[in-house]
């Protein structure tokens, strides 16, 4: 008789279930330690090793389940009533329960108190937390930003009457009372052309009421919506556009007068249900000035952008995780794949636009955090130059990054029990959300450089950071201050001449890898006096030589550089200052 064979399931790599996202990174807790001042740092620690076990455990498999089974839109109850409701798997409600009554992350820069900080957190204290949750669900991230800008427009520009009634709910976390939001913008006649939306917004006995429809609407049964309409009677264009806030549900608890008319089937992010909606006399509440509601809801774009490549940098860090942990435990040839030249060179590639991505988001929320609370001018100017480009390029980057990383799992990563497949199809609405890469390129080079000339704020930032950093040698500092001017030249070239405009995506994405080429330098210059790590010089380097620079491709490498950048690399090794200075001559 015939023995049956033995199944080695110890040939397939491990996932990365188990692991704690936090204590394994540790870039961002070296950035924590840059951007942080220590009492919050302290202050964070516990709740972060908290959120980075569960994102690498029970959120992520809530996120596999409420991927799997997708929302489903009822139209009438169980007694045939007119009554829309919209069913979640349980395990979305778990990612709820967590996102925003655990760790609060839609209310952290409104509410004082939550995880019991007496104040409220900065951006870059809030953005930890978006970076680990998302690295378990990504699309739990669209409810917790329109959420919390769903706030930041109601404290703005709401009335005493309308704070009173909801600010409270979208900034608790007391699961029982919080009023979740929404953003209703796209319409098919309107998506990024804002000026072309159709929806008006009508005056019938005292009050303003909606009508029209809206294509894409994202938390499509939030209990408050933002959304843009045209007062009947205003002139065309963005200056014609109102901001209003919509409730879901009336005073006396009956549904607002629009419909849920279906919910998107949607390549990613399907655990969050997006649907078209009609509005039939829904009653609205006007926010600020009605011939100011896109300036308004600009306002809200550098918060919105900013979240946006932060999710998008999550992505890519739990596609590098994945990439490392099949890596270092999967043999083939008889040897780990860690081990093998061409591996190594890919693992190089999917790390250095994940280093790039973290570094800039620290930089960017530090710089609104001073912007909007600060005061500073050059600081908003500096961010109205980076939350362009970094949601240009990031989202962009997520993309490849979250492709090549289910490569190195295979085939198996071609199978959606695993997380690479769910990662890859959400990868690709970063560049989507809040303009597609064109409109954000144009934003970045006729506008924030062409218009504003924010590009100033963005060359004496980086040319001050290039002059704080001792611990690179001084070829590798020239290099970086020439490499300034020179993208600065290009965008200011690319804006000033309308000929140029096809030109817009090249120039911000040099804009992006210089900003960062020199960003990494400069944390370098502060792990180093911290732990004596300089490594972050390396991926400086590499941004310089890889993204901004290419090898001729018909030339043989002898790849002895590169070889040595992977050993320093891929270790989690400190680099020393001699090391990284042998490393860049």
């Amino acid at each position: 008789m015939n023995k049956p064979l033995r199944v080695n399931s110890d040939a397939i790599a491990p996932d990365t279930t188990g692991l704690n996202f936090y204590t394994l990174d540790r870039s961002l807790q070296d950035l924590l330690d840059i951007h942080l001042e220590p009492k919050l740092r302290a202050h964070v620690e516990p709740h972060l090793v908290e959120l980075g076990a569960l994102a690498g455990g029970r959120l992520d498999e809530c996120a596999r389940l409420a991927d799997r089974h997708t929302p489903i839109l009822h139209q009438r109850d169980k007694f045939g009533r007119d009554v829309q409701t919209i069913e979640y798997h349980p395990a979305y409600r778990e990612l709820e329960a967590a996102a925003f009554g655990r760790f609060g992350i839609h209310a952290l820069s409104h509410r004082k108190g939550i995880m019991g900080w007496n104040d409220v957190y900065p951006a870059a204290a809030k953005h930890a937390f978006t970076y680990l949750f998302n690295q378990a669900e990504f699309g739990m991230g669209c409810p917790i930003n329109v959420t919390d800008g769903s706030a930041m427009l109601l404290s703005r520009y709401g009335s005493d009457d309308l704070k009173a009634k909801y600010l409270d709910g979208l900034t608790t976390t007391d699961m029982s009372r919080l009023t979740q939001g929404a953003q209703f913008m796209t319409e098919k006649e309107g998506g990024s052309d804002v000026g072309s939306l159709t929806t008006v917004a009508r005056q019938v006995d005292g009050q303003w009421r909606l009508y029209g429809e809206k294509w894409f609407c994202s938390n499509a049964d939030g209990k408050v919506a933002t959304l843009l309409a045209r007062p009947e009677g205003a002139g065309p264009g963005t200056r014609g556009v109102a901001l209003f806030l919509m409730p879901r549900f009336l005073d006396d608890g009956s549904q607002n007068s629009y419909r849920i008319v279906r919910l998107k089937e949607k390549l990613g992010t399907r655990s969050m249900a997006s649907g078209e909606i009609k509005f039939d006399g829904a009653l609205c509440y006007p926010l600020g000035r009605l011939d100011r509601g896109f300036v308004q809801m600009a306002e809200m774009v550098n918060w919105s952008r900013l979240s946006n490549g932060v999710k998008s940098t999550a992505l890519m860090r739990r596609a590098l995780t994945d990439s490392f942990h099949v890596a270092r435990n999967r043999y083939v040839f008889g040897k780990l794949i860690v081990d093998m030249p061409l591996a190594r060179r890919q693992l190089l590639k999917l790390m250095l636009p994940v280093e790039q991505a973290l570094s800039l988001s620290f930089v960017t929320a530090t710089a609104l955090d001073r912007a909007e609370i600060g005061g500073s001018q050059e600081a908003a100017a500096l961010v109205r130059m980076l939350t362009p480009v970094m949601k240009f390029r990031i989202t962009r980057d997520a993309r490849k990054v979250a492709g090549d990383a289910l490569e190195m799992r295979g085939g198996i990563g071609y199978v959606e029990e695993f997380a690479c497949a769910r990662v890859l199809r959400d990868s690709y609405l970063g560049s989507i959300w809040e303009g597609t890469s064109n409109i954000v390129a144009l934003d970045s080079i006729t506008r924030a450089v062409g218009r504003h000339h924010a590009e100033s704020a963005l060359a004496a930032d980086l040319h001050a950071r290039v002059g704080e950093t001792d611990v690179a040698p001084q070829a590798h500092r020239d290099r970086l201050k020439h490499a300034v001017d020179r993208a600065i030249a290009l965008a200011q070239k690319v804006a000033g001449d309308g000929d140029n405009e096809a030109e817009a995506r090249r120039a911000t994405s040099v804009l992006y890898h210089v900003a960062t080429a020199v960003t990494l330098a400069w944390e370098a210059q502060q792990t180093h006096a911290r732990r004596g790590d300089a490594r972050r010089l390396l991926f400086s380097r590499l941004v310089l030589d890889h993204r901004l620079g290419a090898p001729d491709p018909f030339d043989v490498q002898t790849g002895a550089r590169e070889a040595a950048f992977a050993d320093a690399l891929l270790s989690d090794a400190p680099v020393s200052q001699a090391r990284a200075a042998e490393l860049l001559a």
